[in-house]
C-alpha cells in the first residue's frame, strides 16, 4: 500500500475507483456504500469511511485499499474479502419447556446487491410455522427501498388470568408491506402496514384445571408501523464498536370491536472494543403500550428474548424496561474459526396489565440474572455464531437455565 502526505493528497482528485476480490458483490452496489465519485478531491477521511462501510456490509468480511498516483490524481483500489451469505437455515434454540428449530434458506446479499431473501419452516412448541421475507433496501439505486413478508406463525402461549394461567394454541397469519427511506448511509425511516388474523384456542394440556378464559378467540387486525433506525456500529469481523438504536411506534386496529391499541418501543445497543481480544456489549429496551387489563399483553419475560434463565414466557406486561450487558473475550481467533467466552448480566422489570406505571419501580417486579457461556464463530460466513449461555437468578438461585441458539444474543 502506498501512502502520501495530506498536503499532497489534498490537491489530488479521484481519477478511478476499482475493486479487487469481487465474486458475488456487484460494483454498482458497492459504489453506493463507499459514497465516492470520480472527480472528487481526495480526502483521507472519506477513504477511511468508505473502507468501514464496506466492512459493515453483510457480504464483506474485511476490506482495505491501495492508492496509485497518476497525473493530477489518484486511483483507488478497494481490496475486499467476501463472506458467504447464501446459506441453508439450520437454526435452533432451547430453554426449559421449549425446544425449537428452523429449516430453510436465506441470503443477506441476494444477487450481490445487499438485498435479503429468506424462507424457512419453524417448529416451535411442537407447532408448525413458516415465513417468506424479502427486503430491497435501495430500489433502483435510489434512497427508497421496501420490504415484504408472508407469515404463518404457530406457538403455544401461556396467558395470565387473575384466576390462574391458561395455555393457548396461538395462530397468526399475516401479510406485511413497508417502505424504507434512507437518510444517508447510517439512518433510515420505515413505515408500512400489516394485515393479520389471530386465533387463540385452548390447548389440550392445561397447567390449571379450573375453567378459566374463553375456549377460543379469533380476531382480524390492521397494524401500522413507523420506525426510525440509526446504525453506527462498525464491524471488524465479529468485533463490534459504536452504537445503534431504533424507535418503533405501532398502532393496531381491531376490525371486530373497532378498538385501537398503541405501542412505543425504544432499543439501543452500545459496543466497545478493549484491546485486541475483548468486546463490551450493552442493550437497553424501553417499551410501553395501551394499558388494557387483559391476559393478551404484548411484552413477555422470556429466556430466548431478554432474560437468560427466566424460562419460557413466564410473565407478560404492558410496559417494560430491560438491560443486558456482556463481556466477550476471545479465547481463540484464527483465520476461519474463533471462540469467545462470555459473562453477562440481564435485568428487567414489567408493568402488569391494567397496573400502575410505578410498578416498574417495584422491587417485586424486578428480575436479575447473571451467568456465562461461550460462542463458536465461523468468520467466513455472515453471522455464523453458535452460542450457549447459562443464567441464574440473583435473588432466587432455584430459577436458572440454559439458553442455546445461533447468532449473538444481541
Amino acid at each position: 500500500m502506498l501512502f502520501y502526505c495530506m498536503e499532497v493528497n489534498a490537491q489530488l482528485t479521484v481519477q478511478a475507483i476499482t475493486y479487487t476480490g469481487l465474486k458475488k458483490n456487484k460494483q454498482v452496489y458497492l459504489d453506493e456504500l463507499i459514497d465516492l465519485q470520480k472527480g472528487q478531491l481526495f480526502e483521507q477521511e472519506k477513504i477511511d469511511n468508505a473502507v468501514q462501510n464496506l466492512k459493515n456490509s453483510t457480504g464483506i468480511g474485511y476490506a482495505t485499499y491501495s492508492l496509485d498516483t497518476v497525473q493530477n490524481g489518484v486511483n483507488i483500489n478497494f481490496i475486499i474479502e467476501e463472506v458467504a451469505t447464501l446459506l441453508p437455515i439450520i437454526n435452533f434454540g432451547g430453554i426449559k419447556d421449549n425446544i425449537w428449530f428452523q429449516l430453510g434458506f436465506g441470503d443477506t446479499n441476494w444477487k450481490g446487491k445487499g438485498r435479503t431473501l429468506s424462507a424457512y419452516y419453524q417448529n416451535n412448541d411442537k407447532r408448525h410455522s413458516g415465513v417468506i421475507y424479502f427486503i430491497n433496501p435501495r430500489f433502483k439505486n435510489s434512497h427508497w427501498g421496501f420490504s415484504t413478508s408472508l407469515t404463518s406463525w404457530a406457538s403455544r402461549e401461556p396467558l395470565f388470568f387473575r384466576e390462574g394461567v391458561v395455555s393457548y394454541d396461538y395462530d397468526n397469519n399475516s401479510i406485511m408491506l413497508s417502505a424504507i427511506r434512507h437518510l444517508g448511509q447510517r439512518q433510515n425511516f420505515e413505515f408500512g402496514g400489516n394485515f393479520f388474523v389471530e386465533k387463540y384456542t385452548k390447548s389440550e394440556n392445561q397447567p390449571n384445571a379450573a375453567n378459566i378464559g374463553p375456549q377460543s378467540l379469533t380476531q382480524s387486525k390492521l397494524l401500522s408501523k413507523f420506525e426510525f433506525k440509526s446504525n453506527k456500529v462498525d464491524y471488524h469481523f465479529f468485533y463490534l464498536s459504536g452504537r445503534s438504536w431504533r424507535t418503533t411506534l405501532q398502532n393496531v386496529y381491531n376490525t371486530d370491536d373497532e378498538t385501537l391499541f398503541h405501542s412505543l418501543q425504544f432499543q439501543g445497543r452500545q459496543f466497545y472494543t478493549m484491546g485486541e481480544k475483548s468486546n463490551l456489549a450493552f442493550r437497553l429496551r424501553l417499551a410501553i403500550s395501551t394499558n388494557v387489563d387483559s391476559p393478551f399483553a404484548p411484552y413477555v419475560a422470556d429466556s430466548h428474548v431478554n432474560l437468560r434463565g427466566v424460562g419460557n414466557r413466564v410473565d407478560r406486561g404492558t410496559a417494560q424496561v430491560v438491560f443486558n450487558a456482556e463481556y466477550r473475550y476471545s479465547l481463540m481467533d484464527k483465520p476461519v474459526w474463533a471462540i469467545q467466552s462470555v459473562v453477562f448480566a440481564d435485568m428487567g422489570t414489567w408493568r402488569k396489565p391494567g397496573g400502575d406505571l410505578t410498578e416498574i419501580f417495584n422491587q417485586d417486579m424486578f428480575r436479575e440474572f447473571v451467568g456465562g457461556g461461550f460462542r463458536v464463530i465461523n468468520k467466513k460466513v455472515h453471522n455464523a455464531v453458535f452460542r450457549v449461555d447459562y443464567g441464574v437468578d440473583v435473588f432466587n438461585r432455584d430459577q436458572r437455565g440454559f439458553v442455546i441458539g445461533l447468532g449473538q444474543y444481541f
